[in-house]
């Protein structure tokens, strides 16, 4: 079985980063596992050595601005090429690409299937703008022949909001690590603490609006006290924003903005909470990551699938999106409550690769045979 998967480049993104690790693991269980990129950049590359991809020359011109736009040119010529049983849609960002393939190509387009990465009521949209994307979720459900949603309380929302039929949705516990990640997280140890320290808070993402970093700074500065700080890891277009709001709100010297930083095993393990602050999402891989490292989770309601994630609130606390004083407040308790690290250890390994990767292969045996 041969299948392709397309992905713009190597910038830092959880899609991203599941796509690649699932394309390694197929590779690995001898799944004709092709890749192709609209460009080799991005923060990711050297966490991939060795890796061939089938790239698109631009001759030069810059294409990350038209991204999107440069992969539909350049993507039916790739599927003739490479002449897949299976097209892998790797997350939502992508359905747009892989929707115009079954349009351009028709019956010539192989199957689709497509993991479904983020939230889907998307409540966070202006109420002008929600009937319009209803819509696209509608066409999405026609044009794709199979759905993966990343965990259980997902299937609901793709049969009601995508009008998905059930024979064409499948779950999959999102591969956000591995086990080898998971017993390096075990085994390494915790940096010593001073009883007298502050409080270390962890948050990991773009710092794009969709993670919503500046309700993480007002709940931040309303609750921390002289020695504690706040980590946030990731890289984007906010940064500059964010951090004039750090200044404002009289919390710069206590927040940190290093970058993009893989891996992240160390910030992990040097911190009290991993907090998400974000208006939607998926499920994260960042949470699987926390829960392997033995942390507890501070989190906004934006999945349907959070609460399962955390075990219910054995794992963390769940506030209100977009409530400040919410977030703050969960901040506040969340290092003061039991927390049982075997049970978070153990609730990671649902979301390893080692279980995912065979879980897909079976999913396109069934729609490349179908």
């Amino acid at each position: 079985m041969r299948v392709l998967t397309f992905l713009h480049s190597f910038e830092p993104g959880g899609v991203e980063r599941v796509a690649l690790r699932l394309h390694r693991a197929w590779l690995a269980q001898g799944v004709d596992a092709r890749l192709v990129l609209g460009r080799t950049k991005g923060a990711m590359r050297s966490e991939w050595p060795g890796l061939e991809a089938d790239v698109f020359d631009s001759h030069g011109v810059p294409t990350a601005a038209w991204e999107t736009l440069w992969m539909m040119l350049r993507l039916p010529g790739a599927i003739r090429r490479h002449r897949p049983d299976v097209l892998f849609c790797a997350g939502n960002s992508y359905t747009v690409v892989a929707v115009t393939m079954r349009l351009l190509l028709g019956k010539r387009c192989p199957p689709i299937l497509a993991k479904i990465s983020n939230d889907l009521a998307r409540t966070d949209l202006p109420a002008p703008a929600r009937p319009f994307y209803r819509q696209w979720l509608k066409i999405q459900g026609r044009m794709l022949d199979r759905l993966v949603g990343m965990a259980a309380p997902m299937r609901a929302e793709l049969e009601t909001l995508m009008r998905a039929p059930p024979d064409r949705v499948a779950i999959i516990d999102d591969p956000a690590l591995d086990e080898a990640q998971i017993a390096h997280l075990e085994a390494l140890p915790r940096p010593p603490r001073d009883a007298a320290g502050g409080r270390r808070f962890l948050a990991i993402g773009r710092l794009a609006a969709q993670k919503n970093f500046p309700l993480l700074l007002r709940a931040f500065a309303r609750i921390a006290r002289g020695d504690d700080r706040l980590t946030i890891l990731g890289e984007g277009s906010a940064r500059k924003s964010l951090e004039a709001l750090a200044r404002s709100l009289g919390i710069a010297d206590r927040v940190d903005l290093p970058g993009h930083v893989n891996p992240v095993s160390a910030a992990l393990l040097g911190a009290d909470a991993l907090v998400m602050s974000s208006d939607y999402e998926g499920v994260p891989a960042v949470v699987p990551e926390a829960l392997a490292a033995g942390l507890p989770v501070v989190a906004t309601t934006c999945s349907v699938s959070m609460g399962d994630l955390l075990g219910q609130g054995r794992f963390g606390l769940l506030v209100p999106v977009r409530d400040a004083p919410a977030l703050a407040a969960a901040m506040d308790r969340i290092t003061s409550l039991p927390f049982d690290s075997a049970a978070a250890r153990a609730q990671a390994r649902r979301f390893t690769v080692e279980i995912a990767a065979q879980s897909y292969v079976v999913e396109m045996q069934r729609l490349a045979h179908g």
